[in-house]
């Protein structure tokens, strides 16, 4: 009986304990979450404006259970959002430069946000703009896009989804 205990107060002592070395890292505060997720889409913005759509996609959780959602439908799995991109975005000119404004990061709980703003495209035929929700989960290794629902609104000739929908 006196072990159980012992081993019961250890694991509370480490459960106990947890929160406060999470609380002393910077992304635990609602200003340093916002901040590393402000980070991962700058980076993704600097990504897509040199036409790296694999550099871009780092900033998506690698899994299966990633989801995009657009004008034309929802495509699951990290690989598979990565494949629509290169699809719709054969080439730099067909990705323009990126510009996302008006973000608004809603910290839902210390692990997950909510990220709504505005896209702009400008490229030489058209300048596709729009709004987009993100659902931001972070773990290990970071901050990263689970669920991206993107919607055009601005005028477009292509019409094709985060790009077209960002």
């Amino acid at each position: 009986m006196s072990r159980s205990i012992a081993i019961g107060a250890v694991m509370v002592s480490l459960l106990v304990g947890q929160p406060a070395r999470a609380a002393d890292s910077p992304s635990a505060t609602p200003a340093g979450a916002e901040a590393a997720i402000r980070a991962v889409l700058d980076a993704q913005v600097a990504a897509w404006n040199r036409g790296d759509v694999d550099a871009f996609m780092a900033g998506y959780w690698k899994s299966d259970a990633t989801e995009f959602v657009g004008a034309t439908g929802v495509v699951r799995g990290w690989q598979a959002v990565l494949e629509r991109y290169k699809k719709a975005y054969p080439d730099r000119q067909a990705m323009g430069t990126l510009t996302f404004s008006d973000l608004e990061v809603n910290l839902l709980c210390p692990t997950v946000a909510l990220v709504t703003g505005h896209f702009h495209l400008q490229r030489e035929k058209d300048q596709p703009s729009g709004v987009f929700t993100l659902v931001f989960r972070k773990f290990p290794e970071g901050w990263r896009i689970i669920s991206d629902h993107t919607s055009q609104t601005g005028p477009s000739d292509r019409g094709r989804g985060r790009g077209d929908e960002r």
